[in-house]
């Protein structure tokens, strides 16, 4: 995917932009009338003002921004947002106040980062065994503490 359309859909909507030459998220910012508190243990839908037009076999995966993240505890409340091929909607982030402290969110703040990844669609096969491995059916932490 060479190109990714993009629809501003307010006037102070900030289209997503990468920061530095080797950045592979793209900055999502709030597109908001009036700043957000989000208290603590909170989570508050905010918007981007812009929508997107993936190819399908592509997807947007919404993260979190490490500084806000680590440093301030502010997270997407379902971890990682997944924005399918066929959305045409405005890309929206739910964030969640992990911390203790309220977060104010102001229109333009960076509040997350849109990464477009292409995905495997493969056709569902059903059969009666697997194959061996040597983990074969050893779950979480098999494979030791460290």
């Amino acid at each position: 995917m060479e190109k990714l359309l993009i629809k501003l859909l307010r006037s102070n909507a900030k289209p997503p932009s990468r920061q530095t030459g080797g950045s592979v998220g793209f900055d999502v910012a709030a597109c908001i009338e009036d700043d957000v508190l989000i208290a603590p243990g909170e989570t508050k839908m905010l918007g981007s003002g812009f929508a997107i037009a993936l190819e399908p076999g592509y997807a947007a995966f919404i993260y979190a921004r490490s500084g806000l993240g680590i440093k301030q505890g502010i997270v997407p409340a379902n971890c990682v947002g997944v924005i399918d091929s066929d959305y045409r909607g405005e890309v929206t982030v739910g964030l969640r106040n992990n911390s203790s402290v309220p977060f104010f969110v102001r229109d333009g703040d960076r509040i997350a980062q849109m990464v477009i990844c292409r995905c495997a669609l493969p056709e569902l096969v059903f059969c009666e065994q697997l194959d061996e491995t040597s983990r074969n059916d050893g779950g979480f932490g098999s494979t030791g503490s460290s």
